[in-house]
């Protein structure tokens, strides 16, 4: 049995070596649980990202010519070298980004789903032979891989948010240069030892930590690049668009968002605390997918709330390590000191505080899971991503006043709500403006389903068989000179 130290890298993966950075600088990663040292990492920039372009540039031109057959069989040997070693990669992931063991576990699970996806959907890469207006012609669409892939990650997700753009774009054909996000190089350096092991050439897999300004910028910039794939929040999103517009790259962007949770009076109350706990507090309530308002009817209002309550003060926080935790720390003090000025707006706002609303007694970046009541629009959290364990509930009286206020966001992401009526079920989910709702559960995500939002939350999707045609050029083939007979003067374009 591996363990979690086995994976622990401390240099980039550039072209098949391991290598530092070339001015020699590192970055410490810590443990958020402990505020211990695990680490360091290359602090690189511009010319580490300009050598991993250029392997990845050089590696397409034979692994854009293999075979479905040849990619679909990689791709799923990394899947289950991933699965095969979960319990040692999870430790790993939980190290550095403090999220409960159990659910670091899951996220190794749905990394190699995405993967397993991906590997079969490389084989169905189908295009089309268009009926053609000319007798001697024939019209082929064929699709090709677009190229170098540039993978810009997050640190709420660090494993599964890598393998799903890994699998799309070495299921097509592309090649990756991968920029992990500061907090967590480690989860995804993790992979490239895996893709090593299984056997992936040289150049298809890189990853590059350090600079973000200067890893991305050379991203984004670079002719030889591309796509740019980033998740991550919405302003730096935006960034990221605005330069890759100069080149005019392919874009995918899994952004920031402002999920609504509603219940409304007929839902069924036990259901809807349990999906609100797991909707919410799942990682620390630090996913692009948690709720950020809670919205209840004001005939179960107060139900609600008792019982939502009365679970949240039930969640067990500590080590990550430990067994039955289901919340630890959050990523670091910025993120906690975040969560206390927002706790702090919405009391100054006419809030009160139910549960929580306070630093754990564990000290470092631990927050306590904290419910606030008597919600409303004008506290920051009300716009505002939250990103830490804290749910304000809102209260509302009517199914169209409820609509109207949760789409009134920039954002559209995911959306939850809570009926047991069928008309309402109908009505509510087709009025929402969000790429994805959920009915009378609590998490959807899954390899199976795209996962994207609308508005400033995202352009395309992740997933499915949807998730592969960002990574896909088409291109149109006109096959002609096939027979003697002259093309009709009334068919000309």
């Amino acid at each position: 049995m591996r363990t979690w130290k086995e994976f622990l890298r401390e240099a980039n993966y550039i072209d098949g070596q391991w290598v530092a950075a070339r001015s020699g600088e590192t970055v410490a990663i810590t443990n958020p649980s402990t505020g211990e040292k695990l680490g360091t990492v290359p602090h690189s920039g511009t010319a580490e990202a300009r050598q991993a372009i250029e392997a990845a540039s050089k590696c397409f031109e034979s692994w854009g010519k293999t075979t479905a057959q040849e990619r679909s069989k990689l791709i799923r040997a990394l899947a289950d070298a991933a699965l095969a070693n979960r319990d040692a990669l999870a430790e790993l992931l939980t190290r550095e980004q403090g999220k409960p063991l159990a659910e670091a576990r899951g996220e190794i699970t749905i990394a190699a789903g995405y993967l397993h996806w991906f590997a079969e959907e490389a084989t169905r890469v189908y295009g089309d032979i268009i009926p053609s207006p000319w007798p001697g012609r024939r019209l082929l669409v064929t699709k090709e891989p677009v190229g170098v892939v540039g993978a810009i990650t997050p640190w709420n997700f660090p494993s599964s948010m890598l393998a799903r753009k890994f699998g799309p774009a070495l299921a097509a054909g592309c090649t990756v240069v991968a920029k992990p996000a500061p907090q967590t190089p480690y989860s995804a350096l993790a992979w490239a030892v895996l893709a090593e092991e299984v056997g992936f050439p040289a150049g298809v897999i890189n990853i590059v930590t350090g600079d973000a300004q200067q890893i991305g910028g050379e991203l984004t910039s670079s002719p030889l690049v591309s796509k740019i794939t980033f998740t991550g929040s919405t302003p730096v999103g935006k960034l990221l668009m605005k330069q890759a517009a100069d080149t005019v790259k392919k874009v995918s962007l899994e952004l920031g968002g402002n999920a609504p949770f509603l219940v409304f009076d007929d839902a069924d109350i036990d259901s809807a605390v349990e999906g609100a706990i797991a909707a919410k507090f799942r990682n620390a309530g630090q996913t692009c997918v948690c709720t950020n308002r809670f919205y209840v009817q004001a005939g179960v209002y107060d139900h609600f709330v008792e019982k939502f309550s009365a679970a949240v003060a039930a969640l067990k926080v500590g080590s990550p390590l430990e067994a039955g935790v289901v919340q630890g720390p959050l990523v670091d003090d910025r993120a906690v000191q975040k969560v206390e000025e927002l706790v702090a707006d919405a009391k100054a706002n006419g809030g009160n505080v139910t549960v929580g609303g306070y630093r754990h007694d564990l000290g470092l970046s631990y927050f306590q899971p904290t419910v606030i009541v008597d919600a409303n629009h004008s506290m920051r959290m009300s716009k505002e991503e939250i990103f830490g364990p804290v749910a304000a509930i809102y209260s509302f009286e009517r199914e169209d006043e409820a609509i109207r206020i949760v789409n009134d966001t920039p954002f559209g992401l995911a959306a939850y709500f809570y009926s047991q009526d069928l008309g309402r079920v109908m009505r509510v989910s087709e009025r929402l403006k969000y790429g994805i709702v959920a009915i009378n559960e609590g998490i959807v995500t899954t390899e199976f389903a795209p996962f994207g939002g609308v508005k400033e939350s995202g352009i395309g999707s992740e997933g499915s068989k949807y998730g592969i045609q960002d990574y896909l050029n088409l291109k149109y083939i006109c096959l002609g000179g096939l027979s003697d007979a002259p093309a009709s003067v009334g068919a000309a374009r």
